[in-house]
């Protein structure tokens, strides 16, 4: 590679990094305005016009505030996992296709390494819930540990029918292949079980019991404060739009669409799906922690092996 192609790539992933941290900014604004609304009160509406610089005056207090790690923290462990939380979910996105020809790179493997970026989540909530030394807290991390076990086992199974589909791993490629039809009509129940198990990967209610206040106080980020408690926050957000822009990848289309330029499309269905989790978050209540699994294991996950076996079995039919 040269030394021009380095400089653009570097310029660009920049660009990107800026841009995917402003827009997770909005999203905190966007989310309790449409949470106010939904709950019938005003939600932020003060520091600027409708409260729009709201997200910009949290942003400066958590830098602003005291970040110090509890006594008898394992020191070294409790400042890294809130790091652990946010590269992840921002190096995902280097692989995701906003338009022809818009992406840091193009990998062949580009579905795989999403899911594997979303799996390493579960990594910083038990390291964030072993190094407080916090009994809530490492009650949170057990429940991360186990849900993400749990939802991991039929997340990768949900899309597979896509994969099998398109006939590539590769994100410009899954979205070359819905220039017809979108794969949403063709795999219902595969999207279905991949937007449930991304809700439990971006760690949003109501699949939140490592975090739940109701029980465990704030589950793995109790001893959390300041900047480190904004990096859990910047993951988690960050995960949702990740998680709406591959499930845009494989199931809406990807940037096709008529009128509008391809990035625009994207840019619009990621941000439907996104408040989707919104709406979803202010309808429906926590469920129990053995529901919560036993969902998982009894339910998504013979689906999702239906779903795929069904998915293989027409197209290795065609294919003959």
């Amino acid at each position: 590679m040269t030394l021009l192609a380095w400089l653009l790539l570097a310029t660009g992933s920049i660009v990107l990094l800026a841009l995917l941290m402003v827009a997770a900014g909005v999203f905190t604004w966007v989310e309790r305005r449409v949470l106010g609304f939904l709950q019938e009160r005003l939600g932020p509406n003060r520091v600027g016009p409708f409260g729009f610089l709201q997200w910009v005056a949290d942003t400066v207090k958590l830098i602003t505030k005291e970040d110090a790690a509890p006594a008898g923290a394992d020191r070294a462990a409790y400042i890294l996992a809130p790091a652990f939380a946010a590269i992840p979910m921002l190096a995902g996105f280097g692989v995701v296709a906003f338009g022809e020809g818009w992406a840091v790179a193009d990998l062949d493997m580009g579905v795989v390494f999403v899911m594997g970026m979303l799996a390493l989540t579960v990594y910083a909530l038990v390291l964030g819930a072993w190094a407080s030394r916090n009994r809530y807290a490492m009650l949170g991390g057990l429940r991360a540990a186990a849900q993400m076990l749990a939802y991991e086992s039929f997340l990768g199974l949900s899309l597979m029918g896509v994969v099998l589909m398109a006939g590539s791993f590769r994100m410009s490629d899954i979205v070359a292949a819905q220039d017809g039809i979108w794969f949403i009509l063709l795999q219902p129940l595969g999207a279905a079980l991949f937007f449930t198990a991304g809700i439990a990967a971006a760690h949003r209610l109501p699949f939140d019991l490592q975090e739940s206040e109701n029980d465990i106080v704030a589950g793995f980020m109790t001893e959390y404060s300041g900047m480190s408690f904004a990096l859990f926050f910047l993951g988690e957000y960050i995960a949702v739009m990740l998680v709406a822009a591959l499930g845009t990848t494989l199931f809406l289309g990807g940037w096709h669409g008529p009128l509008l330029p391809g990035p625009v499309w994207f840019g619009l269905k990621v941000g439907v799906i996104c408040l989707a989790f919104i709406w979803i978050r202010a309808a429906l209540p926590r469920p129990r922690y053995d529901q919560l699994i036993g969902f998982a294991w009894k339910v998504a996950l013979p689906l999702a092996l239906l779903n795929l076996l069904v998915t293989g079995w027409i197209v290795v039919g065609r294919a003959g």
